[in-house]
């Protein structure tokens, strides 16, 4: 697994990659998510009990930012057919973004827009918040399990 890594994080791209990745979906994640506040001041808060949301936030991005160049390193050098790379990357993006849920002050946006339906659906995101993020990291967690099998074997790298 060590070897994947350093094999894939060889090429500064993919470092610069994960670096933007991560702290891109870090800073949008805690904006959103009202961990950070840009306003009249760039300040942040952490209340008593969102603790757990706060971590998982950085255990998303994390992984987020080591699955995504990982994935993006199996179609630029193996040069795959659409169709087997379709599952992982489809898996890495969804995972990245199911952890984005909360809605925070987009909720009244959505409310507003859709009404009683959006009200019902941002209710639902904003209750339901740690169970999806931690369903977005078990998602993510399987694609670098199959990502990491992936390449083992089509880089025919021994163990």
């Amino acid at each position: 697994m060590a070897k994947i890594i350093s094999l894939v994080f060889s090429n500064h791209y993919y470092v610069v990659a994960s670096c933007s990745i991560f702290i891109l979906m870090t800073l949008g994640l805690l904006i959103i998510s009202e961990y950070v506040f840009l306003e009249p001041y760039v300040t942040g808060h952490v209340q008593q009990g969102t603790e757990i949301g706060f971590v998982l936030i950085f255990i998303l991005s994390g992984l987020s930012s080591l699955v995504i160049p990982m994935n993006i390193y199996r179609i630029k050098s193996l040069n795959l057919s659409k169709r087997k790379v379709g599952g992982s990357v489809f898996g890495s993006f969804v995972g990245s973004i199911a952890g984005a849920c909360s809605c925070g002050p987009i909720g009244f946006a959505v409310i507003s827009t859709f009404g009683s339906v959006g009200a019902t659906a941002s209710a639902f995101l904003t209750n339901f918040e740690i169970p999806i993020r931690i369903g977005a990291i078990i998602i993510l967690l399987i694609t670098y399990y199959t990502t990491i099998r992936s390449l083992r074997i089509e880089c025919k790298l021994n163990f």
